[in-house]
């Protein structure tokens, strides 16, 4: 059975990295780490990328909306990417 957690960012960089690590450190890891990032004006997407640098052992997919779509559009974006049996949703 495949685990996927579904994640949206918007404007996070004070926080991302220690979501992502919470994600990653779990004792039951998932499979996938699905990330849309909803037009970030900050450093959101730098930091989400130096950890997918990072953390090869991981699959973590960044993508990034051309603009921003608003948390419903985003969040069914990332439920659409993941390719789990289940789908966690993490905000």
């Amino acid at each position: 059975m495949k685990i996927s957690i579904a994640k949206t960012s918007y404007n996070g960089e004070k926080y991302i990295n220690d979501q992502i690590m919470s994600i990653i450190n779990q004792t039951y890891k998932p499979d996938e780490i699905i990330i849309v990032d909803d037009f970030s004006k900050d450093d959101t997407k730098i930091i989400i990328k130096k950890i997918i640098k990072r953390e090869k052992n991981m699959d973590i997919k960044l993508y990034e909306n051309p603009q921003n779509l608003g948390v419903v559009a985003t969040f069914k974006k990332a439920i659409e990417k993941a390719t789990g049996d289940i789908i966690f949703l993490c905000d």
